[in-house]
């Protein structure tokens, strides 16, 4: 267990550095080609209930896609950071009503917490693997939230420089449906 969070630990250091080291231009080009892979996906899906984060620090800006979500009316739904591992789901209706929270994190200023199922949930982290397990930041707030919604399509949204051959697991980790990357592909289930 000690090597396990050891290897986690280090795999996160090391997938930070790449991501903040990305040229701001390459990475517009990145993040606009994996949106639009999103896009289709959530348009073919004809999903009604869109669960995502807000884009911070080096994450795939995600923004074109929600401001498209809101638009075609689409319930778009972002995280609050609760203790205790605990995420509070808001609905947004504006990127311009945004308000603070922990670890840089932004969510819905409005109190509107979200009770239903989600066709959708964009899932954000640092590496995953070709059994399409995450290495996210380390606070099991996704493992917990993910595992309450096991009829939503998972999708990992990542740099193809965030693929390793495994990423160490414990026995809580969930594997995603999809994995969304710049390259042509996408990589369902095990592919």
């Amino acid at each position: 267990m000690e090597e396990v969070q050891i290897n986690k630990s280090n795999l996160r250091k090391q997938m930070r550095f790449k991501r903040n080291a990305l040229d701001p231009t390459n990475k517009m080009l990145l993040d606009g080609l994996i949106c639009e892979k999103l896009m289709n996906i959530i348009l073919e899906r004809k999903s009604l209930a869109v669960h995502t984060y807000l884009p911070m620090d080096s994450e795939i800006d995600l923004l074109p896609v929600i401001e498209i979500l809101l638009h075609k009316s689409i319930t778009v739904v972002c995280p609050k950071t609760l203790p205790n591992r605990k995420l509070e789901n808001r609905i947004l209706v504006s990127l311009n009503e945004l308000e603070d929270g922990p670890m840089k994190t932004q969510h819905p200023q409005a109190e509107n917490v979200y009770t239903g199922t989600y066709d959708l949930i964009i899932v954000p982290g640092l590496a995953f693997d070709k059994s399409n397990y995450r290495l996210g930041y380390g606070g099991g707030y996704y493992d917990d939230f993910l595992c309450q919604h096991p009829e939503a399509l998972k999708v990992g949204v990542f740099y193809d420089f965030q693929k390793v051959d495994a990423v160490p697991r414990e026995a809580h980790d969930l594997d995603l449906d999809v994995i969304v990357t710049p390259k042509p592909e996408v990589r369902v289930g095990g592919d």
